[in-house]
């Protein structure tokens, strides 16, 4: 679950960055996408004693071959028929581009009262966004859930927010592999190859866990911050400096679709001024894996 304004999304300890070889990430399917080619990758490496990790493409065998991931519902229309290959060992901090593009994405695990605001700026804007789903909150928000789906991209992130760190591998497992099937029933999309740790919380046990299960783990180049709420010393200013100030090629943008625990929606309420701001500085907006 997530938990703005009750306990921090701090970004997890990065033992050390690492270069990483990427293809192309394939065009997933939205509607308004900025097609960006994937040549090389900023990454997170995992663990010290990591090997340093290379990406496994299908059929190139330098890395495991994924486990068998779990068959989805195959309802609506689906992303997995152009899914990219998964990034083995590592977690994404940024897309691999020099291109003047940003990557807007909302982790959805807690309530849902930026929504609405949220999905009246993306479409009046017609920019592009990904959205990290929990299963619990597919199931709690179902049409929300259903809209989001109709015109966004989608990610797994768990079944119910746990540190994936602290859980054995069977319960790790269960997690993503439940989240991910309720997701693909609740939105019409498999979420696979995009997975992000909850708390950005993971190590290279739980990295290996995930890409078995067919994902790709997402970090974020900058958190906004806009969960922690007015309470919290944030305000509309705050988040849109921080978007503007860790400005790149490529840049991952984390937000929340919830509310924090004052009932502020300061990621939601800063949208179209961040939308704006980047735009005036000639960047545009791409998903995941355009």
């Amino acid at each position: 679950m997530d938990v703005e304004g009750q306990r921090p999304f701090g970004r997890a300890p990065q033992a050390w960055k690492g270069a990483l070889l990427a293809a192309a990430f394939l065009l997933a399917g939205c509607a308004q996408q900025t097609p960006v080619a994937i040549a090389g990758a900023q990454v997170e490496a995992a663990a010290k004693d990591a090997p340093t990790p290379t990406l496994g493409l299908e059929g190139e065998g330098s890395q495991p071959s994924a486990t068998p991931a779990p068959t989805l519902p195959q309802v609506g229309r689906q992303y997995e028929t152009s899914r990219p290959a998964v990034v083995w060992g590592t977690r994404l901090s940024r897309l691999p581009t020099t291109r003047k593009v940003v990557a807007l994405t909302f982790d959805a695990g807690a309530n849902a009262d930026g929504v609405p605001s949220i999905l009246r700026t993306l479409q009046a804007t017609g920019t592009p966004a990904t959205f990290f789903l929990t299963g619990k909150w597919v199931q709690t928000y179902p049409q929300l859930a259903l809209e989001i789906g109709h015109g966004y991209q989608v990610g797994n992130h768990t079944y119910d927010h746990p540190y994936l760190p602290q859980l054995p591998d069977a319960a790790v497992r269960k997690e993503i592999v439940a989240a991910g099937t309720m997701i693909a029933s609740a939105t019409g999309h498999d979420p696979r190859p995009l997975f992000r740790f909850p708390y950005g919380d993971g190590d290279a046990r739980t990295i290996a866990i995930a890409n078995q299960l067919g994902y790709s783990c997402i970090q974020w180049t900058v958190d906004t911050k806009g969960w922690r709420g007015i309470s919290g010393g944030q305000t509309v200013d705050s988040v849109v400096s921080r978007v503007m100030a860790n400005l790149e090629p490529g840049e991952i943008v984390l937000m929340h679709v919830g509310s924090a625990g004052d009932h502020s929606t300061l990621d939601a309420d800063a949208l179209p001024r961040s939308i704006a701001a980047l735009k005036a500085q000639g960047y545009s907006f791409t998903t995941l894996t355009s």
